[in-house]
């Protein structure tokens, strides 16, 4: 019960110093604790100079009196045989701030290693939540805010992190040096905390500002990233229309809007970084007038007194700038958490039944689904043998590749059943069928890597991977462009294979599917981009694959499936007709009329 009731406090009241304890854990304590002994060696240290001023000004003969509840330290010496003299206070004042320096490179280190793992833990985190989050999900969300959180967002929170901690340092020392003010005269401390409520009133609503500022700059940077993304993969479009100019212009003022906000924060800062000293001089100036005026102090107390205030009043006002920069990034914090928690989620489901090869059918029975309130397949019943072609066609919106996802166990259904090999997917571990499945689009995957990388995905060089790769570049009709490039399978190929043609692209697409040594083969209408001479040299390759693999075919030329075992003709979401082509061409007048269309 008491534990739950600080954990609910910790949280309300400390929301941040939670978010990166749940992250970082022990560690957040250990930190805290080096900054606490270097605020105290520190301290010692300062403490130490009260006894070597009142021997210079004759005021004591090294008594201990003047040091208040500080008095321990002069004791402490006297006991290990130390006399109050020059060289001794000397001695231990010197021992206090090499073990503060000792501390402030452990702390410093420390941190270093912290900031580290805290950056890689987030990277990693978000890296595996991605991997498993549903592609239903994938597909309805924004592509702008992904990229802006993996990339931007995660520089920022280290940043977020680094003045968050800066700002937890500063406060440690802060109480520390108050805590000494006290032990030395309370009065002082009063004073500390008179002086630190004024200057926070007057930074108050440059922190609230600044707050709001760092939640719309996150937003206008999700949004920038996504403009981004399309500029770059619509780029030929908007170059070929004459809309270029108009889209850059979009560009621009999103940039305007980005750099205003960078522009807002950053003034923000400087006006806390500039009035930061005077401010404290103001303090310290009063401190000082009330010291000599009222409270009567001498000069040695004074001087000692001032060092411990003005350093708590200097670390203060660095705590507020530091937090300042904290919250400028806060949004950050924010954002990241958003974005975890709809990955977290939006996980996809996974059964524990594990397959190592595909032996049977894929069936699905009375199946439906779709998103939000549109329905794409209705009632689907099919069966999918092992080794057999099996094309799917039908107009644009038909659900031919919708029906090819479910198959692929990309999406879940709403209705109805789907099995493979006999098992239900709801118990099948998804990713084990996955990885016998071959996928192959109209656009191409190429990554920018060498030839031999982009069909083995990244496989060590061995005999063993040369021999599958070289069989697989012979199955996907590679070798003869292959030969032809200067390096051979150590070529490099550009940004999404730009230095390939589409026919070039797509073969070696699908040499990667075949060196996989997959079960079934999935072409999403894998030929339709391509000029007719390319696509028909791709086609035979894939009919010399007939009976050796479960292939999928989703059509948009009926040409390149006349020799599929089945033709599955779809409309409006549902199964309409199937049968071989010459049997479709006999009884199905849909059919007909598709391959009158195309002239065939």
């Amino acid at each position: 019960m008491i534990k739950s009731t600080i954990k609910k406090f910790v949280i309300k009241y400390f929301e941040n110093f939670a978010y990166f304890y749940k992250k970082l854990g022990y560690r957040i304590i250990l930190r805290v604790i080096l900054n606490i002994s270097v605020g105290f060696l520190d301290g010692f240290g300062l403490a130490m100079f009260l006894p070597l001023l009142q021997m210079v000004d004759g005021s004591s003969k090294g008594q201990s009196s003047n040091l208040g509840n500080l008095d321990f330290l002069v004791k402490g010496m006297n006991y290990v045989g130390l006399e109050m003299n020059l060289i001794s206070v000397l001695i231990v004042l010197c021992v206090f701030f090499f073990l503060k320096g000792l501390a402030v490179y452990s702390g410093g280190y420390y941190e270093v290693i912290v900031r580290q793992y805290f950056i890689k833990n987030t990277r990693q985190n978000l890296t595996r939540l991605m991997s498993q989050m549903s592609y239903k999900s994938f597909v309805v969300s924004d592509v702008g805010t992904i990229q802006n959180v993996l990339s931007a967002e995660v520089a920022r929170i280290s940043v977020a992190y680094q003045q968050y901690f800066g700002t937890v340092q500063q406060a440690v020392m802060v109480i520390v040096y108050m805590m000494f003010a006290f032990f030395v005269d309370a009065k002082f401390a009063v004073l500390i905390c008179i002086g630190g409520a004024l200057t926070n009133l007057v930074y108050k609503k440059v922190y609230t500002i600044t707050k709001k500022a760092s939640e719309k700059l996150t937003f206008e940077s999700n949004f920038y990233q996504g403009l981004i993304i399309q500029y770059v993969n619509s780029f030929k479009y908007l170059k070929a229309t004459g809309l270029l100019g108009k889209y850059n212009q979009k560009l621009l003022n999103t940039i305007e809007h980005i750099e205003h906000n960078n522009t807002k924060i950053g003034k923000l800062s400087a006006i806390v970084s500039a009035t930061r000293e005077p401010l404290l001089i103001v303090v310290v100036s009063g401190v000082i007038l009330l010291q000599v005026n009222v409270l009567g102090g001498t000069l040695s107390t004074i001087l000692v007194s001032m060092l411990f205030f003005y350093r708590a009043l200097s670390f203060l006002m660095m705590m507020q700038s530091s937090y300042n920069g904290f919250i400028a990034v806060s949004g950050s914090m924010d954002n990241i958490t958003a974005f975890e928690n709809k990955l977290m989620n939006n996980k996809e489901a996974n059964g524990t039944v594990k397959i190592t090869e595909f032996d049977s059918e894929i069936k699905l029975e009375s199946a439906s689904f779709g998103y939000k309130d549109t329905t794409v397949l209705k009632n689907i019943n099919i069966s999918i043998p092992k080794n057999k072609t099996i094309a799917f066609v039908g107009e644009s919106g038909s659900g031919k590749s919708t029906l090819v996802n479910v198959l692929a166990g990309l999406i879940p259904l709403d209705k109805g059943s789907m099995t493979v090999n006999g098992i239900n997917s709801l118990e099948l571990d998804i990713k084990t069928f996955q990885k016998r499945i071959g996928y192959i689009t109209q656009d191409p995957v190429i990554f920018t890597d060498t030839v031999f990388n982009n069909i083995t995905f990244w496989d060590e060089p061995s005999p063993k991977s040369y021999d599958k790769f070289k069989i697989a570049v012979k199955q996907a009709s590679v070798e003869d462009f292959l030969a032809e490039m200067p390096q051979k399978e150590n070529t490099v190929l550009g940004n999404n294979g730009v230095n390939l043609s589409g026919g070039q692209r797509q073969r070696i697409s699908i040499a990667r599917e075949l060196y996989k040594d997959v079960d079934i083969l999935i072409l999403d209408e894998a030929t339709s981009a391509l000029d007719s001479e390319t696509e028909k040299a791709i086609q035979n390759n894939i009919e010399s694959l007939h009976g050796k693999y479960t292939v999928l075919i989703v059509a948009h030329r009926l040409s390149t499936i006349k020799n599929a075992d089945l033709i599955v003709v779809m409309n409006n979401g549902e199964i309409v007709e199937s049968g071989s082509f010459s049997e479709l061409m006999e009884t199905s007048v849909r059919f007909k009329r598709m391959t009158q269309m195309q002239e065939l």
